[in-house]
């Protein structure tokens, strides 16, 4: 396995150095560590630790990509699942709330209901390979993560028994996450419609009243991202550490206090990199095809994987960020605790052992 120099971002391990092979170091588990000042990780900083340990596991990382997330991609992008009649009709109430409220139907506000509308009934449909694989997929993502800070090779075992202890709180924790996306995403529409209906009612002309919806539109967006990354966090905390549902997003919220510019870059450059391939998505595989239709048989599967790994270097960043911060808080109070995942293992253990006795 390739040498890497991880940053050390382990809270419970103050720094790593793998600077040798670990093969070639009969005690790897066991080797001391060279102590280094903690400093908070900027974006690019994050992204070089993300393709460290990426190269540290690359069959790893890239089975549970091939496994767990390339499925979901595949349906997300191809929209299988979405019945574009049930789109069409919740478009058409959209448009007419729209133009109920003072809004012009200009192709912008018609664009924006359908997308809007795909992306409603995609979420509903593919909800249980959401809460089943992908979700999955996040958790092993983060063993993976702190596995290579502890030193320790990916344990299937290992993860298996951990995930039947912690599986009903990442459910629990992901429950709210949709909870708290959905009340964003309902509490923009009624301030759009209640702000276009005030401009309306004062008289002011359709063109005029979409520039303060473009306003609110805006001030949405980065509400939106603030939430996406709390409940991002939220998720890598539900599984390594005790907190679940609202206490694991009241502590995301409070873990990433002071970088949450560093958790925008993050969340702006995983949506950049989505959307820029579901782009290519649509144009390349369902607009253009070739007589043959051979542009859907190789351009199809390649974008499916280039998106899948886009979301597993978005979920591996999440994660780092996550260590980030926690190690920065740890380091600034002089905290350290046993990890949860480790002692799991252990009373799974020692149960196992104490039933051999009986």
């Amino acid at each position: 396995m390739e040498a890497a120099n991880l940053t050390g971002l382990s809270p419970r391990l103050k720094s790593i150095s793998l600077e040798k092979d670990k093969n070639d170091d009969p005690d790897f588990e066991d080797s001391k560590l060279e102590d280094r000042h903690f400093h908070s990780m900027d974006a690019l900083e994050i992204l070089k630790e993300t393709v460290t340990i990426l190269r540290y596991n690359p069959i790893g990382f890239l089975s549970i990509a091939a496994l767990l997330i390339c499925p979901v991609s595949a349906v997300l992008l191809s929209n299988v699942l979405v019945d574009q009649y049930v789109v069409k009709k919740l478009m058409i109430r959209l448009l007419f709330l729209a133009k109920s409220s003072g809004l012009p139907l200009k192709p912008f506000i018609n664009q924006s209901c359908q997308k809007f509308s795909e992306m409603v009934i995609s979420a509903v449909m593919c909800f249980p390979l959401y809460v089943s694989l992908l979700l999955l997929s996040k958790a092993a993502i983060v063993y993976s993560v702190d596995c290579t800070y502890s030193r320790k090779n990916f344990d299937s075992k290992k993860f298996y028994i951990i995930v039947t202890k912690i599986w009903k709180r990442i459910v629990v924790t992901y429950m709210w996450v949709c909870m708290v996306i959905t009340g964003c995403l309902a509490l923009f529409l009624v301030l759009l419609v209640a702000v276009s209906s005030a401009f309306s009612v004062m008289g002011f002309p359709p063109d005029l009243i979409l520039y303060p919806a473009m306003i609110v539109g805006i001030i949405f967006s980065i509400i939106l991202a603030n939430a996406m990354i709390i409940c991002n966090i939220a998720i890598v905390i539900s599984v390594l550490e005790d907190d679940s549902g609202p206490e694991a997003l009241l502590r995301s919220s409070s873990l990433i206090k002071g970088q949450t510019q560093v958790g925008l870059l993050i969340f702006l450059g995983s949506t950049i990199g989505m959307t820029f391939v579901e782009g290519l998505f649509e144009h390349r595989v369902k607009i253009i095809s070739y007589e043959d239709g051979s542009s859907r048989i190789w351009e199809g599967p390649l974008l499916v994987i280039l998106y899948s790994f886009v979301m597993l270097i978005d979920s591996m960043m999440s994660t780092v960020f996550y260590f980030s911060c926690k190690s920065y808080r740890m380091e600034a109070s002089n905290e350290e605790s046993l990890p949860v995942l480790e002692a799991l293992t252990i009373s799974s253990a020692l149960a196992e052992v104490q039933q051999q006795h009986v």
